[in-house]
């Protein structure tokens, strides 16, 4: 796997730290990694502005000027893929990780073991984000991520793809596209499979996605439903 990681810190010895871990890390697992230094935020844009290609963003949130929050909201407005690791000394900033769906929050000074461990988790997420299913539509034929689609639902000899991005309409047999999904999707009624990570709430009748869907749940499917849930988070 191919990957480019960010470490922004306004320390020189922690980036340096954080260099040696990452590129240790990067070697140990045989992935092609490019790290990259940056000692505050308006450097790390400089740079951003030409390619916003990151895969991994390792930020310091005390620093000079825009802190690790401010610079990880605007990554995020236009790259929904990008694993965010915080470095604080500070427990008090947790909260704020949510508003950008940070990955993981590390203390300094940082674990190498802990580093390690949240790494392999960032490259897990990156990899399954890269799966893929093609389907044919009438505009032509549309390479859709897996983690993209929110719920499939068959119309007769159609289905439509509920993605975050949009719909998508192509002539295929729910059960052969189910074929091309894995465990994190469930089929809770003969017309609609689910992804479990959009799945919002779950009653005896329906499932509530996270854009506020509605789907019917078959009788006798809702137990299966929550064991699957359970098991997925």
């Amino acid at each position: 796997m191919k990957l480019k990681i960010a470490i922004c810190d306004d320390e020189a010895s922690q980036r340096a730290q954080l260099f040696d871990l990452v590129s240790a890390w990067a070697k140990r697992n045989r992935y092609l990694a490019e790290a990259k230094q940056y000692e505050d935020a308006d450097s790390f844009f400089f740079d951003y502005e030409e390619e916003k290609d990151f895969d991994i963003l390792l930020l310091d949130i005390e620093m000079p000027g825009k802190n690790g929050i401010e610079l990880a909201k605007r990554v995020r407005r236009e790259n929904s893929a990008v694993q965010i690791v915080f470095i604080t000394g500070y427990y008090e900033y947790f909260s704020d990780g949510y508003d950008v769906s940070a990955l993981h929050y590390l203390l300094k000074p940082v674990n190498g073991q802990k580093l390690c461990s949240v790494l392999d988790k960032a490259a897990e997420n990156l990899a399954y984000r890269q799966r893929s299913v093609l389907l044919s539509t009438a505009e032509g034929e549309v390479r859709v991520p897996l983690s993209d689609i929110m719920y499939v639902e068959s119309e007769n000899v159609h289905i439509v793809v509920h993605t975050v991005r949009g719909e998508y309409r192509s002539r295929m047999a729910l059960a052969r596209f189910a074929e091309q999904l894995d465990d994190t999707f469930f089929k809770v009624h003969r017309s609609y499979i689910a992804a479990l990570k959009y799945i919002k709430k779950v009653t005896r009748t329906q499932v509530t996605m996270t854009n506020g869907d509605a789907l019917p749940i078959s009788r006798g499917l809702y137990d299966g439903v929550h064991e699957a849930l359970i098991r997925y988070l």
